[in-house]
């Protein structure tokens, strides 16, 4: 390994040194450039200064070295790890104008055969200041940069330009100006000093380190990039074990070392974003437990997590999105009461193994997804425009039919009649799927910790959890059909049914008409048109069905005009979803709420600020339920203007990897989750998933109030 190394090593030496007409795929010499962007082999570089002038104010000025690579290709972190060189940066300035260092955002790990590079593929950003002292001379300010860097794929090739721009120089500090959404994203993803509040310690072991670091929470995902070569072997794995109060990483010692560092210094990359520059020192670490079952996770956590997702099942049968679904499965249980009891047991067990089934297959695409890299939560289908298209045709064709202007024999969900006889076990199976599909936008308390859990498990662990909170929502249904005296409480069939089940039509087109709207909310009013069309079709159907229910050419139309509508939902969205999502925010509040990102809640943190997040989604029932009896009422709002309450919005409607990545990073999958971070503090207090108003002012009301927050309410009351 270390002969490989070194020869590595000396090939990147022996092209450095070559002239440039000799480097493999090089260009030819170029005259100095005097722009500021350079386009060089498989890459683009660029120096940015957003600003149109130069201050001389205390804070600088931001600017950046700008990286567009092509695919495959790569360019490294100030630590390369095994071989390779970061870019550099040599100036040129005006008397009174100096440069900061770059900065480095949190890179990735990059396999190079056997060993491991530290660096950035497609682009980066580095940030830098420029700093105008006030002695410096105003007007036009020449920035001439000398730039080198090495970029790589399976071969490397060294590269250099000279980058050049003006901008005059002013006196004062810069007029506040948002950041352009390029700093911004690669600002938010550079290294911030670990709280005063977590601890970073590592233990020597006879083959490396045991670093442990205290975050306040439970951290699933890590990786440790060492700032010192030659310390940790960078090619071995990391391996990860959560603790209560943070993580536990095993590192293994780099083979030229000799003699243990005095502090263990680099990056810790967590998840949803978050990255520290920690400077562990020397210090006790427990050795990792033992995992207490096969699957690699505590008995005790893994028992009380079921029970967790079990209770979650059961109260989904409670949720508005379901409720309807069990209801109907109810009715025709009475319908069925004559049934010999074997028979309302099988309907019984089919209908629960819908529901498994479906949990199973949710999960599999969940782990699937994981596995390929991806970050995705629960109830990512009511992200997708098509299922939302589909799933709401659906229902209001199920609407249609309960409420009387045709018959199918409630396919999906009753066991009554004459499907009970010839496709009763169908119809009791997919009303489990249905069940299913419309539960997930619906994370019901207790279950919120169970799927964050699951899905940051072993597949084992997962398909276990899941099956509990499967077994939950199918136990109601499955303990009447094993307990048929308690269907004794039940009134006789009747009349009456017929004309329940028409009310029962209003609250699924009520269902109907939230997911019209989350589609409105979330890609605008042309999709809408679409959704209507599709109704249109599908009323149509139902009035060929509904006039003619014996007749097979009638059910040929209608079949025809449904696989219509069908088409629509699949083209609609590829054509019209190109509206920007609007923002979901209360119009009583909304000149208080601005969008989340991990950038605002250190920028808010960092001057002292508490912090208030709602993560929500347009689809989700409970986030709509909260913003109305909670968050939107007048004594909420007034106690977080007390307390100058920072108010972000991380709005997951449509798919959005910042904010999946900073929900699994507190331990959740789903929405709602609230957060209230103490001023000055980068660990959150959790609050419930059922809010009222008395929970969150008390929690406002626990706020250490700071000077910030005390010179903001008194400013509000002399506005008053």
């Amino acid at each position: 390994m270390r002969l490989l190394r070194f020869i590595v090593a000396f090939s990147f030496l022996l092209a450095a040194t070559l002239p440039a007409s000799a480097q493999v795929g090089a260009p030819a010499p170029q005259p100095q450039d005097t722009k500021a962007a350079f386009t060089a082999d498989h890459l683009r570089v660029e120096l940015l200064v957003p600003g149109a002038k130069l201050y001389t104010g205390a804070q600088g000025n931001q600017a950046g070295l700008y990286f567009k690579m092509q695919p495959g290709w790569h360019v490294y972190w100030q630590n390369a790890g095994d071989a390779g060189e970061p870019p550099a940066i040599d100036w040129t300035l005006p008397k009174g104008l100096t440069a900061g260092p770059l900065q480095f955002p949190a890179p990735t790990r990059l396999p190079v055969g056997p060993l491991m590079d530290y660096g950035y593929e497609n682009e980066v950003l580095f940030p830098f200041k420029l700093n105008a002292a006030p002695s410096a001379k105003t007007g036009p300010g020449d920035l001439r940069a000398h730039v080198t860097w090495l970029v790589c794929s399976s071969v490397c090739i060294p590269g250099k330009a000279d980058l050049e721009l003006t901008r005059p120089i002013a006196r004062g500090p810069a007029p506040p100006t948002p950041e352009p959404q390029l700093f911004q994203q690669f600002l938010s993803r550079l290294p911030q000093p670990l709280p005063a509040s977590d601890r970073a310690v590592f233990q020597p072991t006879p083959n490396g380190f045991r670093l442990a670091v205290t975050t306040g929470q439970r951290e699933s995902r890590a990786q440790f990039f060492p700032s010192d070569q030659t310390v940790v072997d960078n090619p071995s794995p990391q391996k990860l074990t959560p603790t209560a109060q943070g993580l536990l990483l095993t590192l293994k010692k780099d083979a030229n070392i000799s003699g243990n560092p005095s502090h263990l210094n680099g990056v810790l990359e967590l998840s949803g974003g978050r990255s520290y520059q920690i400077a562990a020192v020397p210090g006790a670490v427990a050795a990792p437990a033992e995992p207490a079952s096969a699957a690699g996770v505590s008995l005790f956590a893994f028992l009380r997590i079921s029970a967790l997702a079990f209770l979650g099942g059961l109260l989904l049968n409670l949720m508005p999105c379901v409720f309807p679904v069990l209801f109907l499965k109810g009715l025709a249980l009475v319908n069925s009461g004559a049934e010999e009891r074997h028979r309302l047991r099988a309907h019984g067990f089919v209908y629960a193994a819908g529901i498994l089934v479906s949990f199973w297959a949710l999960v599999a695409v969940l782990l699937a997804l994981r596995a390929a890299g991806s970050s995705i939560g629960w109830g990512f289908q009511f992200q997708s425009p098509i299922f939302l298209l589909l799933m709401a045709g659906l229902l209001f064709f199920l609407g249609l039919s309960l409420a009387g202007q045709f018959e199918i024999g409630l396919t999906l969900t009753s066991a009554g009649g004459s499907l009970a006889a010839r496709q009763g076990y169908a119809g009791s199976f997919f009303t489990g799927v249905l069940a299913v599909i419309v539960a997930t936008p619906c994370a019901a308390p207790f279950m919120g910790a169970a799927i964050g859990y699951a899905l940051a498990a072993p597949a084992t662990v997962a398909f276990a959890v899941f099956t509990a909170l499967a077994l939950g929502l199918a136990a109601p249904y499955v303990a009447l059909t094993l307990q048929p005296a308690w269907t004794r409480i039940l009134p006789r069939p009747g009349r009456w049914m017929q004309v329940v089940r028409e009310i029962v039509s209003i609250p699924i087109f009520l269902t109907v008409i939230g997911l019209a709207w989350v589609l409105t909310r979330a890609y605008g009013a042309d999709l809408l048109a679409a959704q209507l069309c599709i109704f249109l079709l599908l009323a149509v159907a139902g009035w060929f069905l509904g006039h003619w229910p014996a007749r097979r050419w009638a059910t040929l139309v209608g079949t025809g005009i449904v696989l219509c509508a069908v088409a629509i939902g699949f083209a609609a969205p590829a054509e019209m979803a190109t509206a920007p999502m609007i923002s979901q925010t209360s119009s009583l509040v909304q000149n208080q709420w601005q969008p989340w990102s991990a950038a605002a809640v250190s920028q808010y943190t960092s001057q002292g600020r508490p912090v208030f997040v709602d993560f929500t989604a347009s689809w989700c029932l409970s986030c709509q339920v909260n913003e109305r009896i909670a968050l939107d009422r007048p004594q909420v709002q007034q106690a977080f203007a007390n307390a100058n309450v920072a108010l972000l919005r991380a709005d997951w409607t449509r798919h959005d990897p910042a904010i999946t990545q900073a929900l699994a990073g507190l331990g959740r999958d789903s929405v709602p989750v609230y957060l209230l971070y103490p001023p000055g503090q980068a660990v959150p207090q959790i609050l419930p998933a059922v809010l009222t108003p008395g929970i969150v002012v008390d929690a406002v009301n626990k706020l250490p109030h700071g000077a910030v927050a005390t010179q903001a309410s008194a400013a509000a009351s002399n506005l008053k």
